[in-house]
């Protein structure tokens, strides 16, 4: 039957020419490409193929599988394990049951072809021991709503014989050797077989050839989505039972004001960044009258459940709660979550399991409003909210396949060895993961090997800063150190055009999500409060602010008007106690540390001829420092720096007022200089009146910047760094 959902993206041209482990990442890349074939990081593809043994320069077969961690869609041909096929399938002598699970795993690299350190996936044997060339595993969400549905078998027969199809079931099983040796039996059972249909978990289809893999795949699941379709668009009544409630009107503005409440509530042990969706689908699932039932259940797929937890934190509310009354309902079902995530782990902990994770959700259900979903950082609280939306078309699916008129199955299809039938919760023709089998998956020795291999955070990951005057000078060179240090940036500036060129060069640093630009005129309370709401949007709060915006007046005629006075004063104080004022409504709410640093100047402390306006307010910022690290303590910490004169990258340096200096200090100079080449031999001059004689750039007011913003600088609140070269008439008296 004809393709309806999916395209056959094989380009022969291509292929043709690609050996078979870049014909192994080629069909991988495809199917990762399409979030309806699996999630992203979700899935494995393997292929079985003939190669010379290094060692004994004999051909031999080599088992080429994706890499623990990797992703499909992305995979490079260094992302697969290869293993001697024969020496993994040689394990079976040693297995001797699930109690040897993870010694089995530990014999993997043993295994390994040519010295490759690509860790293997448990999912390994699974390919290894099927007597088929090529392999794919994958999660649909249409393939795991018959895989999670309590009619499953049954459904699956059904689908066999309309779309001709030999598909056999599985019943649950943990992924691993037994899981391999379960498969390798159902094969020989059947050989005609054309893939295996994992209860409570995914699919396996294969092909003799890597053309013949990616189209069986496909087809299976397309056919798939229109055999659940169907039973969508057939179905009696509303999905999830209907709708209890109607997604609000305000819907988006309340989640912004709800989301640092929320991420200061989910960051207990460890801070997350925060993600936000109202898309119909969510909509329709969060306002339904079985939305509470279906989320308590948790997901069914493996995959799923790692990103999601155990379930989501689901939040009842009515139809017009105020805001007050939803950030105490969140506080309420967050201690309610915390107590009963803590009760599973006491239930199903062994002596032997790994210490308890954070307690805390990763995706929760706001009725009326949306699904929040949280990560160590940008990409990863999105993707666990997409992982969570996969979870929905799940149970949508599961509950369409339902038969009409049917009652409660108690012989579940997915029971099996490792569970019984009234091991599974069920409700409403959808089957979720036992609670123990969730346990074991969750706490597996595996998973925890794999969290170790990951590299170090940074030490500023999970924060978010917003960097105000960040499109050029000082402010850049803060933003972009920010995002080195692991950062989510917010680049904020007047000049949005440079705000957005500095975001583009923190992004090429941090990751594409990771960094945004916002327009800022910080004399606006209004235009204050509307960048930290794109931050918030973007990111879902705030941890740093620092602002290196200001204006230093140099009138042409030398006569400081007593309106650029004003301007003076309202830019470089006023501003800054705004920008602390409102950042502090945000800090509060979170009720984490947080940190501002503002940037002051030797000036501020060394009285000169000419000055006075930008001395003073300098002088003034200096003090506000100090009066807002005690107004903001404990919890906020404010600080600043003093430098002395930045001319490189600065806009307060236009080319006018280089010259104009350069003639006060009479210094020749020729006028067909390059900017750059006049900034330099100012910067030059100032440097030789410091005890270093090094001329101050805007990295070495960012390393001060930063060095204050994060935790190396935990005890110092209240205090300014001078960044002066060495100025004797700067220092404390």
């Amino acid at each position: 039957m004809a393709l309806r959902f999916l395209k056959d993206l094989w380009d022969e041209n291509t292929a043709s020419q690609l050996d078979e482990p870049d014909l192994l990442r080629y069909r991988s890349n495809l199917l990762g490409a399409d979030l309806r074939i699996t999630n992203f990081g979700g899935g494995n593809t393997s292929s079985k193929i003939r190669q010379k043994d290094p060692l004994t320069g004999e051909p031999c077969e080599v088992l080429w599988v994706k890499g623990s961690g990797g992703d499909l869609g992305s995979i490079e041909r260094k992302g697969f394990a290869t293993l001697y096929l024969d020496r993994v399938r040689a394990l079976k002598q040693q297995y001797s049951g699930v109690a040897e699970e993870d010694a089995m795993v530990a014999k993997y690299p043993l295994c390994s072809f040519a010295g490759n350190p690509v860790a293997a996936s448990i999912d390994t044997p699974l390919h290894a021991f099927l007597p088929v060339a090529h392999v794919d595993h994958l999660h649909p969400d249409w393939g795991i709503a018959m895989a999670a549905a309590a009619n499953g078998r049954e459904k699956m027969e059904e689908f066999n014989k309309q779309f001709g199809h030999k598909l056999v079931w599985l019943p649950w099983q943990r992924p691993g050797f037994e899981l391999a040796m379960m498969m390798l039996r159902a094969v020989e059972e059947n050989p005609d077989c054309t893939g295996i249909v994992l209860g409570g978990h995914g699919l396996f289809t294969w092909g003799e050839t890597q053309r013949a893999s990616y189209l069986n795949t496909i087809t299976i699941i397309d056919h798939l989505g229109q055999f659940v379709q169907a039973h969508e668009e057939s179905r009696r009544g509303p999905a999830f039972g209907g709708a209890l409630l109607q997604p609000r009107s305000d819907r988006g503005e309340l989640a912004l004001q709800v989301m640092p409440h929320l991420r200061g509530l989910v960051s207990e042990k460890k801070r997350l960044i925060g993600s936000f969706t109202d898309l119909p689908e969510v909509q329709e699932f969060i306002n339904s009258k079985d939305a509470k039932a279906l989320s308590h259940l948790g997901t069914s797929c493996p995959d799923h459940f790692i990103r999601t937890k155990i379930r989501p934190l689901f939040v009842e509310l009515k139809a017009d709660t105020d805001l007050a009354a939803v950030k105490s309902a969140l506080s309420e079902a967050m201690h309610n979550y915390r107590r009963e995530y803590a009760e599973y782990y006491r239930r199903h902990a062994l002596p032997d399991s790994p210490a308890m994770r954070d307690p805390n959700p990763t995706v929760v259900l706001l009725p009326g409003v949306g699904m929040f979903s949280f990560g160590k950082n940008k990409t990863e609280a999105r993707i666990t909210g997409e992982f969570y939306r996969n979870a929905i078309q799940v149970m949508k699916g599961a509950t369409a396949l339902a038969a009409e008129g049917s009652q409660a199955n108690s012989n579940l299809p997915q029971a099996g060895p490792a569970a019984s039938s009234e091991d599974f919760p069920f409700f409403a023709n959808y089957v979720a993961l036992p609670a123990a089998e969730a346990f074991r998956i969750e706490y597996w020795a595996l998973e925890e090997a794999k969290i170790r291999r990951q590299p170090p955070e940074k030490e500023l990951s999970r924060q978010i800063a917003l960097i105000v005057g960040g499109a050029s000078g000082i402010g850049r060179a803060a933003a972009l150190l920010a995002a080195e240090r692991g950062a989510h940036v917010a680049v904020a500036d007047r000049d949005l055009a440079g705000a957005e060129a500095a975001a583009r060069e923190a992004q090429a640093i941090t990751g594409r999500e990771a960094a945004i630009a916002v327009a800022v005129d910080i004399r606006s309370r209004e235009s204050i409060r509307s960048a930290i709401r794109e931050t918030i949007a973007a990111f879902g709060g705030l941890d740093i602010l620092v602002n290196t915006a200001a204006i230093f007046p140099a009138p042409p005629d030398g006569v400081v008007s007593d309106a650029m006075w004003g301007t003076t004063l309202e830019l470089n104080v006023t501003a800054n106690f705004l920008l602390a004022e409102e950042a502090a409504k945000i800090f509060a709410e979170q009720n984490l540390e947080a940190s501002v640093v503002l940037t002051s100047s030797a000036n501020a402390v060394v009285p000169k001829r000419g000055s006075e306006a930008y001395d003073v307010s300098k002088a003034a910022l200096s003090h506000l420092v100090r009066e807002l690290a005690v107004s903001l303590s404990p919890k906020v910490r404010v600080n600043g720096i003093h430098p002395a004169t930045v001319v490189k990258g600065s806009t307060m340096f236009p080319r006018d007022r280089v010259m104009a200096s350069l003639t006060k200090y009479k210094l020749e100079f020729k006028r067909e200089s390059t900017d750059e080449e006049l900034r330099t031999q100012l910067a030059e001059f100032y440097a030789r009146r410091t005890l270093t004689h090094q001329p101050i750039e805007p990295e070495d007011c960012a390393q001060a910047i930063l060095f204050l913003a994060g935790p190396k600088a935990r005890c110092t609140s209240g205090h300014l760094i001078p960044v002066d070269g060495g100025l004797p008439e700067a220092f404390l008296r």
